[in-house]
């Protein structure tokens, strides 16, 4: 029988936690197969460590141990199967004992294989093993070469920010805010949270953040657009947006976070802010779409 270790051990090192538990195995089982989940997920505070790289790092203690990469799946049933042709797949004919611990696989596996529960080694906690690896700078080029290549076997992203057009007057005006960075006019707005249940959530928690307790009406979206961000010009990563319009109503806009002033503009004017270099022109396509809708 091969006893099989399912894990993932996203650490920077085999702590004595899991080497206990490789030593535990092998002491029962001649051949000794680790299983590592690989997240969908390209690089992640969770799952920052790809399968050659773990695997690599197994291999340095345990040369003799054969490792296997097995996808995650939403569905534990389908994620079973795929577990248990896996191994029949890769050793016809073996027969097979699967090792965790209570928090492991074992609540999640519902396949043929035995299933064996072993006492956690010690108090070793992966999350906080990360955090400290995080805070921690090393000055040699093994250190600078794995940064860059975490940084390279990421998906390319694309930031989420929201920008509101606030007006008032019957659409008539529309309330710009300034920047020290570049004293020019723009709307409103910033980046979403992963916390924000909704973009009409972050547009309003941003509006605040920036203007202040003032009142508005529900957020209208208008568009959204690829943004020509000074900052991502040259990355391969970039920012959309998504644009809402809504209706002030009551209370005293007043910049705060990075805003260093506000203040209303009638909608008719801001062809010649525009003209004039006085906005930002990131923001252009974003107030020409509201200067042709609204103006009148």
């Amino acid at each position: 029988m091969i006893g099989v270790i399912i894990a993932r051990l996203q650490t920077p090192y085999l702590h004595p936690g899991h080497i206990g538990l490789i030593e535990s195995v092998k002491a029962k089982h001649r051949k000794v197969v680790i299983i590592l989940g690989v997240s969908p997920v390209l690089g992640s505070k969770r799952n920052p460590l790809d399968f050659p790289t773990r695997e690599k790092m197994i291999k340095k203690s345990f040369p003799e141990i054969i490792v296997l990469p097995l996808p995650d799946h939403p569905l534990d049933t389908t994620w079973s199967t795929t577990l248990d042709t896996l191994l029949t797949n890769t050793f016809p004919g073996a027969s097979f004992a699967l090792y965790g611990s209570r928090d492991s696989f074992i609540d999640y596996y519902s396949g043929k294989n035995v299933v064996v529960e072993i006492p956690a080694q010690g108090q070793h906690n992966a999350t906080q093993l990360r955090e400290f690896a995080q805070d921690e700078t090393m000055d040699s080029m093994e250190f600078r070469s794995g940064i860059i290549y975490a940084y390279a076997n990421t998906y390319n992203k694309v930031y989420p920010t929201v920008d509101i057009a606030v007006f008032r007057n019957n659409r008539a005006e529309i309330l710009l805010g300034k920047k020290d960075i570049d004293q020019k006019w723009r709307l409103i707005g910033g980046f979403s949270d992963p916390t924000d249940e909704s973009f009409e959530c972050a547009a309003l928690r941003e509006l605040r953040e920036e203007c202040g307790d003032i009142t508005v009406a529900p957020m209208q979206y208008e568009t959204s657009l690829n943004i020509n961000d000074w900052r991502y010009q040259r990355e391969t990563d970039k920012i959309i947006t998504t644009l809402f319009s809504t209706n002030y109503i009551s209370g005293t806009p007043v910049a705060n976070d990075d805003l260093a002033e506000l203040n209303w503009f009638k909608l008719n004017e801001l062809s010649d802010l525009i003209k004039n270099n006085l906005t930002t022109p990131t923001h252009t396509p974003l107030l020409n779409t509201l200067i042709t809708k609204y103006t009148k």
